[in-house]
């Protein structure tokens, strides 16, 4: 049962049985406020009281690039396979990877970091993972800001492919909301995916394409490899801004789609199953 205000007249009450499940996408609108109230104060909460700031989002892909190139680049010497500077090609990969990590993370834990909230008020619990999400990308602004200085030093200017860089960012952008929002759903009842999520976002890192292309991998592998979706990113992003970047495999972009439209789906429709219980469990 849902209590509603006329908008016509906010002196009368509207008592509707399953209201709140019939309007619930109509809410998401409506709530809107709230979805920005909820970004703003996570970007505040990350960078206050820190020393670096919003360097913080610039440190750790920057460090992750300069270990990538030494170890993969140098030492082992491995081939990147792309014909760009090595670290140029790392951060490439690390700036969506970088994304797509902070994002899940953050998005797994909303929930339970916003329990005095969910159990006092209603609204559309959706709102609380996508406003996660979109902190992320903010840090992810940040770092399109160091990758445009990182190619002006190495003099390295994207050709006419850039057109299509949206388009992978939007699939980042869902598979992100699709796995951090599932496991959102998870963490309110088992709270030990709290631990686990970090530690497999981590493993992650090194068995996606960041500190080389996909176009290394033994092609009889590489379907099997593609199943990790965030390869069609990457590769996507590195065709899309690096000259001479292989364009992503069609069987291992339409792999990476699928998956991120069937984890958005199912993500949904567990959220949006067990919500109604956030309140009691958390």
């Amino acid at each position: 049962m849902a209590l509603t205000f006329d908008t016509s007249d906010t002196r009368r009450l509207i008592i509707e049985p399953d209201g709140v499940e019939r309007q619930y996408w109509r809410d998401l609108w409506r709530y809107r406020e709230l979805f920005f109230v909820l970004a703003r104060r996570d970007i505040s909460v990350r960078y206050k009281q820190t020393v670096l700031g919003v360097a913080w989002a610039v440190v750790r892909p920057v460090l992750t690039m300069i270990i990538f190139t030494v170890v993969f680049g140098k030492i082992a010497q491995l081939p990147s396979g792309v014909a760009a500077p090595y670290p140029l090609m790392v951060f490439v990969g690390m700036l969506p990877w970088t994304f797509f990590s902070s994002a899940v993370v953050d998005a797994s834990n909303s929930v339970v970091q916003n329990a005095a909230l969910v159990s006092k008020i209603y609204f559309p619990r959706l709102i609380i993972p996508f406003s996660s999400v979109v902190t992320a990308f903010i840090d992810f602004l940040v770092g399109v800001l160091v990758l445009s200085i990182l190619m002006i030093a190495y003099r390295t200017v994207p050709d006419w492919h850039i057109i299509f860089l949206p388009f992978f960012l939007v699939l980042a952008f869902a598979l992100s909301l699709g796995i951090g929002m599932y496991f959102a759903a998870l963490n309110v009842k088992y709270r030990d995916f709290r631990h686990v999520l970090p530690f497999a976002v981590q493993l992650g890192l090194y068995v996606s394409p960041v500190g080389f292309s996909s176009v290394i991998v033994p092609e009889t592998w590489r379907i099997l490899y593609a199943l990790n979706p965030m390869v069609a990113v990457i590769d996507g992003f590195r065709w899309c801004l690096l000259p001479g970047a292989p364009m992503p495999e069609p069987s291992m972009l339409l792999i990476g789609v699928g998956a991120a439209v069937i984890l958005l789906l199912v993500a949904v429709r567990r959220f949006r199953r067990t919500e109604r219980e956030f309140a009691d469990q958390i």
